[in-house]
C-alpha cells in the first residue's frame, strides 16, 4: 500500500470535497452578503435623496431661531426702556405729589397765621396815651426789661410757627 497515485487521489479526493462543502456552506452566506450590498445600495440612495433637503430644512431652522432670538432681545432692551422711563415718570410724580403737599401744608399755615392775626383782639388805641417821640420820657430799666421778655416771646411764637411747618414736612416725609 504504497502506492503513490493512490494516495494522491485520495488527497484529490478529500480536497474536492472539502471545496464542496466549503462552496455549499459559502453560497448562502454570500447570497445574503449580496442582499445586504443592496440594501445598503437603497439607504445610501435614500439619503442621498432625503438629507440635502433635511440638512436645508435644518440650516433654515437655524436661521429662523437666530432671527427670534434677535426680536426677542429687541423686544426685551424695549421693554427694559419703557419700565425705566415708567420708573422715572412715577419718580417724578412722587417728587411733584411731595412739592404739592409742602406747598399745600405753607399755603395752609400761612392762612392760619394771617386768620389767627387777623381774628386776634387789637388792644385799643389811645391817641391821647401817646406822645410824640421827642416828647416821650425815657424807660426805667424795669420797663426795658419787660420789652425784652415781651419780644422774646413774640419770636419764640414765630418759630413755634416754623417748628409746625416742620413737624408737617417731617410727618409727610416719615408716611413714605
Amino acid at each position: 500500500m504504497i502506492d503513490p497515485l493512490f494516495w494522491l487521489g485520495l488527497s484529490l479526493l478529500l480536497v474536492a470535497t472539502s471545496l464542496t462543502a466549503v462552496l455549499v456552506a459559502a453560497i448562502p452566506a454570500l447570497q445574503e452578503l449580496a442582499r445586504a450590498a443592496r440594501s445598503a445600495e437603497k439607504l445610501f440612495d435614500t439619503l442621498s435623496r432625503e438629507l440635502p433637503p433635511t440638512l436645508e430644512a435644518i440650516r433654515v431652522t437655524g436661521l429662523e431661531i437666530t432671527d427670534l432670538t434677535d426680536d426677542v432681545s429687541e423686544g426685551v432692551k424695549s421693554a427694559n426702556q419703557v419700565v425705566k422711563q415708567v420708573d422715572q415718570s412715577l419718580d417724578s410724580a412722587k417728587k411733584q405729589a411731595q412739592n404739592l403737599q409742602v406747598g399745600t401744608r405753607s399755603v395752609l399755615i400761612g392762612a392760619k397765621a394771617a386768620w389767627r392775626n387777623f381774628t386776634r383782639q387789637k388792644p385799643a388805641r389811645r391817641n391821647s396815651d401817646r406822645l410824640p417821640s421827642n416828647e416821650k420820657p425815657p424807660l426805667t430799666l424795669r420797663e426795658r426789661e419787660v420789652l425784652r421778655q415781651e419780644n422774646r416771646r413774640s419770636k419764640v411764637e414765630a418759630y413755634r410757627v416754623n417748628d409746625d411747618y416742620n413737624d408737617a414736612t417731617t410727618n409727610f416725609d416719615d408716611e413714605d
